[in-house]
């Protein structure tokens, strides 16, 4: 029997600010990689030992997730949407019972959709020792083996060796992210292991397991499951029901409490990158320590990580900085400092900054737009339709708009008619007018967008028809 692969992917990852937010969190960013991260994450679990894999989301993200399994090749993918965010362990619940209802035997792999791993051989026998516990009908963790006194990590008590398990031991405990003394003396130990978020078992003991210590979240999940929809390729699980399950992670809900609890310590090369100094400690830098990313300048400074997608960002004279611009922030951290950038985070949430949540660029499923210009009364955007997508047919209250066609071809309805316009033509858009734009062509439509009108907000739409139920 195969082993299901289910990813969770509903965190925003606020400790790498501000490239992941909310609206595009880290897993759908290429950080380390060409490819996303969630990419990278199902593509580790393709082959003949691993069934189809299952992804847990939520609902906002869903056209993202399925567009980037399209673009990695995974065509057989089941993705499951979360109404609200109850944490790992109702995510976990569902995926469990999704699968128990026609194969309860069946092994489930769980990982989160933003970890790193560098040794995929390594990585495979501990999922092959990880597999024989999981169908002896043990709850195994995998316990990655520490290389420094990290205090960004849970901590995980290696116990004794499993008789007829080889290289399975007990868990004795979970260890809270220590401060640094903390984590020099379970450094200096040998046998605790960092805490990877890993899980491997069987979904009928995943089930058991619940019903013993979490008999809440399983009830509320199993009537969310049963009530769910399908929605084009989606899994919609019951909103109300999937709403009432407690909010709890899979660590305090069964592995802290379960007698089945076992760890399989590896050394693959793991990180959470959970943070910009993590993801500064992975990756490839000059014989300065430095690392550059897009349009950035360094002299005369070492041990520093730059990351440019917009402006050209310069370094003079400094070292251990983190140095992080986009189209529409900067972020200037000391590497000591930089777990707590959620700090800045909070900071912006409470004086109602759109910049802690949302991106300038903002996705949709026929492709996304981005903001250039935002005046009084008028705003400027750029609009890029993937080839054979279109627009939902609508009609706004409170503003008129001009479409300049800069890249392609657009077939453009506006109150019945349709109107083909190409590179270098434009057309205007009266307010209430009932208008779509489409990309008929094989390469992506720009458009340049000029809005003009008293109130320009995103929530001044009606939908009368959307290829992506929406309406």
């Amino acid at each position: 029997m195969k082993i299901v692969p289910v990813i969770l992917s509903g965190g925003s990852g606020t400790r790498l600010w501000p490239v992941s937010r909310k609206s595009f969190p880290k897993q759908f960013w290429p950080l380390i990689t060409p490819r996303s991260m969630l990419a990278e994450t199902v593509l580790r679990a393709v082959g003949d030992d691993f069934a189809a894999p299952m992804i847990v989301t939520n609902q906002e993200h869903r056209f993202v997730v399925a567009e980037q399994l399209q673009e990695a090749g995974i065509a057989d993918a089941r993705i499951v949407l979360e109404p609200v965010g109850r944490n790992s362990a109702p995510a976990i619940a569902a995926a469990a019972l999704l699968v128990a209802a026609t194969t309860p035997g069946a092994v489930l792999w769980i990982m989160p959709a933003d970890a790193a791993i560098a040794d995929l051989e390594a990585l495979s026998g501990a999922i092959q020792t990880a597999a024989a516990a999981a169908r002896a009908g043990f709850f195994v963790t995998f316990g990655m083996q520490p290389t420094s006194p990290e205090t960004g990590y849970g901590y995980i008590a290696q116990g004794a060796e499993m008789p007829d398990l080889p290289g399975v031991f007990r868990l004795d405990r979970f260890i809270e992210k220590p401060d640094a003394t903390t984590a020099a003396t379970l450094l200096a130990s040998g046998t605790n292991l960092w805490n990877s978020g890993m899980f491997m078992f069987t979904a009928e003991t995943l089930l058991a397991e619940m019903q013993a210590h979490a008999p809440a979240v399983l009830e509320a999940v199993r009537a969310a499951v049963d009530n769910r929809t399908t929605d084009l390729d989606f899994i919609r699980l019951g909103g109300p029901a999937f709403g009432a399950a407690p909010d709890i992670s899979i660590d305090y809900a069964i592995a802290e409490k379960t007698d089945k609890a076992v760890v399989v310590p590896a050394a693959i090369g793991w990180s959470d990158v959970g943070s910009w100094s993590a993801l500064a400690d992975i990756a490839a830098k000059d014989v300065h320590g430095n690392f550059a990313l897009g349009d950035v300048v360094i002299e005369e400074s070492s041990n520093s990580y730059a990351r440019s997608d917009g402006i050209v960002t310069a370094l003079l004279g400094v070292r251990d900085l983190v140095v992080v611009t986009t189209q529409d922030a900067v972020l200037v951290v000391h590497k000591d400092h930089a777990q707590n950038v959620k700090k800045i985070v909070d900071r912006l949430k409470a004086d109602k900054r759109p910049e802690a949540d949302s991106h300038n660029r903002t996705y949709r499923p026929w492709g996304f737009y981005e903001s250039l210009i935002h005046g009084d009364r008028f705003q400027v955007k750029r609009i890029v339709v993937l080839p054979g997508r279109k627009l939902s047919l609508q009609k706004h209250f409170h503003r008129a708009e001009h479409w300049v066609v800069v890249a392609g071809s657009a077939a453009v309805t506006c109150d019945g008619e349709v109107t083909l316009v190409r590179e270098n033509e434009s057309i205007y858009l009266p307010l209430g007018c009932v208008h779509r734009l489409e990309n008929p062509g094989k390469i992506p439509l720009t458009v340049i967008e000029v809005q003009s009108g008293p109130y320009l907000g995103e929530d001044d739409i009606v939908r009368f028809e959307d290829t992506y139920g929406r309406n």
